[in-house]
């Protein structure tokens, strides 16, 4: 209340009988103009002219500018179920992408390792061993082979290897494999002798399908010879007639002196005591062996079994 006989001062703020605090409606505030959140406009010069300016706002008693800054919260401000619920969502990241880390991590070793093995010479081939070999020699085996040293054993190809080694007349197959670290093993099998074939003044050794694989000089005692009577060396011819000696009984075997071709059906056996045994050809070949057999107690310098079932001696 205004004590009787005085009038309010001027901004004092009352109006009537209630009284506002500061911010309230009805405040009357200092005239004079402000700036950007309350604060007073600058003033220049001691007139306190404005110059259309704002001040920057002071710093803050803490140091800080009045600014949004990002800053880590201590751990004991996080509370601990954040924290576990925090660490379980790590857990299960690193679960679901552990598979992926260690398949790319085997990927990776697998790339480097096939790099390492087949593209240096870190798994070179440094040594061809060979086996099964007696009638042709190692060294023509290496030779025939073709495989360079150094070479990255994994990068090898064992079947052509194994195709330029059947080039040699006297193998029949060949198996290569490899033996890590750098060895290529080349196993050969070799054609068996069956019969020598008269070429000339030498004798060709010839396997059980006929193919000629050796010349020797001399003819071998335990070989039968097989005499083609064609101007040419015929392989079909050859193979018919070590068929028919495969046949033979051991004491055919035993008379048998050669074996005479003139053609697919002129097979003939020379045996001693200067006999022939008109074969014919090589058909029903077993039956002929029992038959010729069984005849060579008869007399007769000639025994014809071309036709088993009807046998004829002169």
């Amino acid at each position: 209340m205004t004590p009787p006989g005085r009038s309010p001062r001027p901004g004092s703020g009352r109006t009537g009988s209630s009284r506002s605090g500061a911010g309230r409606l009805g405040d009357v505030r200092p005239a004079g103009r402000t700036g950007r959140a309350g604060v007073p406009a600058a003033r220049s010069g001691p007139a306190g002219a404005e110059t259309g300016h704002t001040r920057r706002q002071p710093g803050r008693p803490d140091g800080s500018t009045g600014r949004w800054r990002l800053v880590r919260a201590s751990r004991e401000a996080v509370p601990p179920s954040v924290r576990r619920f925090m660490r379980r969502a790590r857990r299960r990241r690193l679960r679901a992408a552990l598979p992926w880390a260690v398949a790319g991590c085997l990927a990776a070793l697998a790339a480097v390792g096939w790099w390492v093995v087949s593209a240096t010479s870190v798994f070179g081939v440094d040594q061809v061993r060979v086996a099964g070999a007696a009638l042709v020699t190692e060294s023509d085996v290496r030779q025939a082979a073709q495989i360079p040293p150094g070479t990255p054993l994994a990068r090898v190809d064992l079947a052509a290897v194994a195709g330029r080694v059947s080039g040699l007349a006297a193998v029949e197959r060949v198996v290569a494999s490899r033996d890590w670290p750098g060895t290529v093993v080349i196993t050969v099998v070799e054609r068996v002798p069956a019969a020598v074939v008269p070429q000339g003044d030498a004798f060709v050794v010839v396997d059980g399908a006929g193919v000629a694989f050796r010349t020797l000089a001399a003819r071998p005692d335990d070989l039968a010879v097989v005499r083609l009577e064609t101007v040419e060396f015929d392989q079909a011819l050859v193979r018919d007639a070590v068929a028919v000696l495969d046949s033979l009984t051991a004491q055919l075997r035993e008379v048998l002196v050669e074996v005479v071709v003139s053609g697919p059906a002129g097979i003939e056996l020379r045996i001693a005591d200067d006999r022939v045994v008109i074969w014919g050809d090589a058909t029903e070949n077993a039956v002929k062996a029992r038959v010729a057999d069984a005849l060579l107690v008869q007399d007769g310098s000639v025994i014809d079994v071309s036709a088993p079932d009807v046998v004829t001696i002169r």
